[in-house]
């Protein structure tokens, strides 16, 4: 029988009604359409390693990728081997680590006055070059790199290095803190999981482990990051902050200060270090930078006020009164988790948002919301999304959480704004543990006054205001990258002129994360080959 056959939606004084026979049928969209609609992107990576595999023979591959050396070797064509004899490795550019292996070193540095057959030569006199930031360079502090330059160790840095790596092209990736995905490591609360199944968040060459539950919580996505790391062989410069990037007409020179021994920036000339590179690839991410909007008398509060990106868990909030500004999904986790720790907790909702269950008998709603893609347009697709999740979680605006007029799909595809996924938040609205309220109108020394009037007193308020792009704080570049927001100007864009791209800016999760790095990777291979062969 036709899909069509089995839903049925129908409007009666504005209320919809559904009656769904579908889900007589719903192991056809269980876990074997999961596997089925994720299939696509391991495709894509396997059409990648194809073309990459057989580009070196076997003697010419660091360490970092022998396990794919014998693969490559037996695919290369003599075509590729004549290339090979032209470009030989040379091994002086290679360095050994503790373990003794040999791993290539990312910089060109100059010895002897020249490196020969290196395109992207260091030279003195190009170093000589100003540029317009005036931030002083010592004479040693320039680097020319042969390949791309990376920016940001988080998900999207490391998922384009891995991918660099299988290409066989060298990179340095920077990282402002002392540790890869930072975001995850020190402004992530306790609680907090994977909101979509693993198998729509894992990065490129590296599934998640069979033994991780389907959403895995936070100490096991740093422990998968560091496994891809090690596996891939991937080493940052840490604690290297970007201070200015712009194009010179040749080169992206990128300026960065060391963070480990410059305090308030006493020792910015003496710590900084220029890099110079063909390609820049921006992978600071959409949450490199807290927001706290300013609220009229927020100063005068007595109480502590902070960001829900310090926020770890409400153990130490019992007996206190809290209040949590926004009702996104770390809002309404962060409410969730207060609530259960017994603490009085009230949410401010400052806007309409969409909230979906996270799964609907069973099944992931971003795998149900895909399969039905397949048969409607979205419009349709929102109904029947809105109706189901109406029978699971009621009317949210009954409890102070106004729908917008945009159905939830539609709206994520063109505002980019994600529908919260509710795990228990909504019912502990209903059972009174979490109180609900307008915006904010003003603070008071022991509380806040709402915009409907009230008045109430709280020791604490947590902003789960949200985070924003770093980009235009350091990127001197007006075209790609919007100077309002930090993203691409256009939606999923991730290319831009002159070498520079954008990976994990799409909105769109991990799963945008490892569909940039793919291209991104695919297209700087190509243009490396052409300049190195």
């Amino acid at each position: 029988m036709c899909v069509h056959q089995h839903v049925c939606i129908y409007n009666r004084s504005h209320r919809v009604t559904i009656a769904i026979t579908i889900f007589k049928h719903i192991p056809s969209i269980s876990r074997e359409f999961e596997r089925a609609s994720i299939a696509r992107a391991p495709s894509d990576m396997d059409r990648f390693i194809t073309q990459t595999e057989g580009r070196r023979d076997r003697k010419h591959i660091p360490s970092v990728s022998r396990e794919f050396a014998g693969a490559s070797a037996a695919r290369a064509s003599p075509g590729m081997e004549r290339s090979i004899a032209k470009s030989e490795v040379r091994w002086d550019r290679f360095v050994e680590t503790g373990k003794g292996e040999m791993v290539q070193d990312p910089l060109t540095t100059e010895t002897g006055g020249k490196m020969e057959h290196d395109l992207l030569m260091y030279s003195p006199r190009s170093a000589a070059r100003a540029t317009a930031t005036g931030i002083p360079i010592g004479d040693q502090g320039v680097a020319v790199l042969r390949g791309p330059l990376i920016v940001g160790a988080g998900p999207a840095g490391l998922a384009c290095a891995a991918m660099l790596t299988m290409g066989l092209v060298p990179y340095v990736i920077l990282e402002r803190d002392m540790c890869i995905a930072s975001t995850w490591h020190r402004r992530t609360y306790d609680r907090l999981c994977l909101h979509l199944p693993k198998r729509y968040c894992q990065l490129p060459l590296m599934p998640f482990p069979h033994s991780y539950p389907t959403y895995p919580v936070r100490q096991q996505f740093l422990a998968y990051l560091d496994e891809y790391k090690r596996k891939h062989g991937i080493r940052p410069f840490f604690n290297m902050e970007v201070v200015s990037a712009e194009y010179d007409g040749e080169y992206w020179c990128v300026r960065t200060k060391d963070t480990s021994d410059n305090v308030g920036g006493s020792m910015l000339s003496s710590c900084t270090m220029e890099y110079r590179s063909k390609w820049l690839i921006v992978a600071t991410g959409e949450n490199a930078e807290p927001v706290v909007p300013e609220i009229k008398g927020m100063r005068s509060f007595k109480g502590e006020v902070f960001h829900s990106s310090d926020y770890r868990n409400g153990e130490e909030f019992q007996g206190k009164n809290v209040l949590v500004i926004g009702c996104g999904n770390s809002g309404m986790e962060v409410s969730l988790d207060l609530a259960n720790y017994n603490v009085h907790t009230s949410m401010v909702v400052r806007d309409s948002g969409h909230v979906l269950p996270r799964e609907i008998l069973g099944i992931s709603t971003f795998t149900l919301s895909l399969w039905l893609q397949t048969f409607f347009n979205i419009k349709v697709v929102d109904q029947i999304l809105l109706v189901l999740a109406w029978f699971i979680l009621g009317d949210t605006r009954r409890i102070g959480i106004p729908r917008p007029n945009l159905g939830p799909m539609e709206l994520k595809q063109l505002s980019g704004k994600t529908p919260v996924l509710d795990v228990g938040t909504i019912a502990k609205i209903k059972s009174g543990d979490i109180k609900v309220f307008p915006g904010i109108k003003s603070f008071q020394e022991d509380g806040v006054e709402f915009i409907d009037g009230r008045i109430e007193s709280f020791d604490v308020v947590i902003f789960a205001t949200g985070y924003k792009s770093n980009v235009p704080y350091w990127l001197k570049e007006n075209e790609f990258f919007s100077r309002k927001d930090g993203f691409p100007c256009r939606p999923n864009e991730w290319k831009g002129k002159n070498g520079l791209y954008a990976a994990g800016f799409s909105r769109r999760g991990l799963l945008g994360v490892s569909m940039d790095a793919t291209k991104i990777a695919n297209d700087i291979i190509q243009s490396y080959n052409n300049i190195i062969l």
